[in-house]
């Protein structure tokens, strides 16, 4: 019988597979980390080869130490990080360059040009997205433009354009799949949400040839079949779902008006708006939740660039943590920052000021200020940024939050997801398994492969295990923000 279900989570740091069982229960899940390329400030970028590597080495250990022959596995849901760029040559199978990752900044300038150009609006109203940098449009862009043989490549058809599920899925198939889901297609700023397809108007402005772009099916999906010479035989990939949407759907949030958090190196805030899209008026972007069948189903999501990355920031290049589970411990040794606040724009702001030349920034500091309210100060940034979004978004819905469900690596610091509780003035419920864009593409899968009948039957595999409450007096909370939103002043009057 075939009783499991293999999700590829493809992130911004590691490729990981994690096994389900048919209840949604992980039985064994295995990471494999890549390197992180920084040729320039601001520039930021992985090689492909290394993560499909990373991805298929994570599987196979997976299937190993769980005991398991590979054909008990009836689907593959596949999760990915969004918006990085991969071109690559389909008849070598080779990327022409190392891909580009969401959080790079080098085409911030193109992106200066196209808004001077007047275009913002006409992007935003097709793709439901602002005109940055940190979409894939640009980027493909700057690829193409790095020699003038690759554009006539890219038009003769012998460059390919993916996101990180269809480079995977390319790969794995040995090219017989070549395609993506509508939840990465809305992310790259080529897609049109409302039309469901590549918009000509916009592939034009760029120079980009339709030619080059995989289709686009829905997130629910079989796509085909993985070659059996990667693990002895077939596997059915069921599901793609960009990471941030996945873990919307992990969360079982299905209807209007519910949300999650999902705090990883970045922070990824989504709110399900139902079969319409909403138009965000306070800087957040629209997009497409998933696809399954024919019916679409619409989110407003807000981008925090820097949250957990910040923590690594003070572990890895400033030597304050020795691990990152320290920095609880260290934030609880102080009743609060002494008046810091720290901003991590290291790559400039994203959702709700978009901001590409901000940098990061310190604040109110006195000679009484020492590590631990440094620390306290990093952790007090990720959650004020995810309130910035949040609030954003409760604007553009015109409803209270009445509860956030949360998911990632830094949900673990009990501090920082109190803080939240404060901050926001409402619950932050914990899910038992922090591994919820993981288990969204398995549950995605499991929907395609007949193992859950409906949205109903996933439903019921969600249990919750934590719930923190606002505990900090409003009026306290209240001047503790509009500190923070001081602070982001400063961020922006500094310009790199």
């Amino acid at each position: 019988m075939k009783k499991y279900i293999l999700a590829f989570d493809q992130g911004t740091t590691s490729s990981r597979s994690i096994l389900f069982d048919r209840k949604g229960n992980i039985l064994h899940q295995a990471s494999q980390p890549f390197r992180q390329i920084y040729p320039k400030p601001g520039y930021v970028e992985h090689d492909p080869e290394e993560i499909l590597k990373a991805q298929i080495s994570s599987a196979e250990k997976v299937i190993k130490e769980a005991g398991i022959s590979v054909p008990e596995i009836c689907a593959v849901g596949i999760t990915n990080q969004r918006e990085t760029t991969v071109v690559w040559d389909k008849r070598t199978g080779k990327p022409v360059h190392n891909a580009i990752v969401w959080q790079c900044r080098r085409t911030a300038p193109l992106c200066e040009t196209l808004k001077e150009k007047g275009f913002v609006p006409l992007f935003q109203k097709k793709t439901g997205l602002t005109l940055d940098a940190y979409f894939s449009a640009t980027k493909i862009k700057w690829i193409l433009d790095q020699d003038p043989a690759f554009l006539k490549e890219a038009q003769e058809g012998n460059y390919l354009f993916g996101t990180m599920d269809t480079w995977l899925m390319w790969k794995l198939s040995k090219g017989s799949i070549f395609a993506t889901d509508y939840s990465n297609a809305s992310r790259t700023m080529l897609y049109h949400i409302h039309d469901l397809c590549w918009d000509e108007e916009i592939l034009s402005i760029l120079g980009i040839p339709k030619i080059m772009l995989p289709e686009v099916r829905p997130s629910s999906y079989y796509y085909g079949d993985i070659d059996p010479s990667f693990f002895g035989e077939p596997l059915p990939i069921m599901s793609v779902l960009g990471d941030q949407q996945a873990a919307l759907f992990g969360h079982g949030c299905f209807e209007e008006g519910y949300a999650k958090n999902t705090y990883g190196t970045g922070c990824f805030f989504l709110i399900n708006t139902g079969k319409t899209p909403v138009r965000s008026e306070n800087g957040l972007v629209t997009t497409i939740a998933w696809g399954i069948g024919n019916e679409v189903t619409y989110a407003l999501e807000g981008s925090v660039f820097i949250a957990g990355a910040v923590i690594q920031w003070l572990r890895d290049e400033m030597g304050i943590l020795k691990t990152s589970a320290e920095s609880e411990q260290m934030a609880l040794s102080v009743p609060d920052t002494l008046g810091v606040y720290l901003v991590p724009a290291f790559t400039g702001l994203g959702a709700p000021t978009w901001d590409m030349s901000a940098r990061g920034t310190v604040v109110g500091l006195t000679r009484g200020v020492n590590k631990n309210h440094f620390v306290r100060a990093a952790l007090e940034s990720i959650a004020y940024q995810s309130a910035d979004v949040i609030n954003a978004s409760l604007e553009d819905m015109k409803n209270p939050l009445k509860v956030l469900k949360v998911d990632g690596g830094a949900t673990q610091n009990n501090f920082l997801m109190q803080f939240q509780a404060d901050i926001l003035k409402c619950p932050v419920m914990l899910p038992n398994t922090p591994e919820m864009t993981a288990l969204g593409a398995a549950y995605m899968a499991g929907l395609t492969a007949g193992v859950f009948e409906d949205l109903a039957d996933i439903q019921k595999n969600n249990t919750y295990s934590k719930t923190f409450y606002p505990a900090m007096p409003e009026k306290e909370a209240d001047q503790k923000y509009q500190g923070w939103l001081k602070a982001l002043e400063a961020a922006k009057a500094y310009k790199a």
